[in-house]
């Protein structure tokens, strides 16, 4: 296992681009089905060399009931849900994207260029996804009981797990994939600027003509540039850092942005 998955690991770590998605954040679902990949692997490759030395060899492998039996009942099941809710996201995302119900706007780089693990579990805006958490941890829980029933008995190859197991994946891969469906793009935003009297707005789904910029509770002219995806207003006299920024499009409203000036 530390063989399949350590230099996996490592080379993800140092450049994760593999497992992001199309705004260069974590991709749930890409990492999730990468995870059940390699699990898989490793349990049929653990199989083999089991079955090869200790195993007695290939008539080992044959019967009704051989160690590889319970593989296209639990396991591909098992995989499916990931790859489906995968396959499906891709298709969902890029679709809204074309037709610019979505945005997807690149996140701030971080100093050693790696990305949180957080994102996994949260949204465009940084906070908490309650359907991407459920379909990380159920995925988790299920990839764990399936590692431990096998080393309980290894001989045994690929424990016998109860069918209905596969809906600890497929039922939160169907829920994450109809979040994505469903879901109404709200406005991001990731970068505020200030210069001079005027305010600069960057994120994703900002450039609606129905724009609106609110700083600390007071409302703003907003101006929405389409070539750059950014909003500009003028700063109220009133507004003096730290503040807080808001914007509202199509009566969807963004997560507050907390600006402090540079030199804080």
């Amino acid at each position: 296992m530390a063989a399949l998955a350590g230099p996996l690991a490592l080379r993800l770590r140092r450049r994760p681009a593999f497992v992001t998605g199309r705004d260069g954040r974590l991709s749930t679902s890409t990492t999730l089905a990468l995870a059940w990949t390699v699990v898989l692997v490793w349990l049929l490759l653990a199989t083999l060399g089991y079955g090869l030395t200790a195993g007695g060899g290939a008539a080992w492998f044959e019967g009704e009931h051989g160690p590889l039996s319970p593989l296209t009942t639990v396991y591909l099941p098992l995989l499916g849900g990931p790859y489906a809710a995968l396959i499906g996201a891709k298709a969902v995302v890029g679709a809204r994207l074309e037709r610019g119900t979505l945005a997807k706007p690149a996140p701030k780089p971080t100093p050693s260029g790696r990305r949180p693990l957080r994102e996994l579990i949260a949204n465009d805006s940084g906070r908490t996804d309650l359907v991407d958490l459920q379909y990380v941890a159920l995925s988790a829980v299920t990839l764990l009981y399936v590692v431990l029933f096998f080393l309980s008995d290894v001989g045994a190859g690929l424990p016998p797990l109860p069918t209905e197991i596969w809906a600890l994946t497929g039922a939160p891969a169907g829920a994450y994939l109809l979040n994505k469906v469903a879901t109404r793009a709200n406005p991001v935003i990731t970068d505020v600027s200030v210069r001079g009297d005027r305010l600069t707005v960057e994120g994703g789904g900002l450039t609606a003509d129905t724009a609106r910029v609110t700083v600390d509770d007071t409302a703003v002219p907003a101006v929405p540039d389409p070539a750059t995806g950014t909003l500009t207003a003028p700063l109220p006299d009133s507004a003096t850092p730290p503040f807080t920024v808001v914007v509202t499009t199509r009566g969807l409203r963004s997560d507050p942005y907390h600006y402090e000036s540079a030199g804080l």
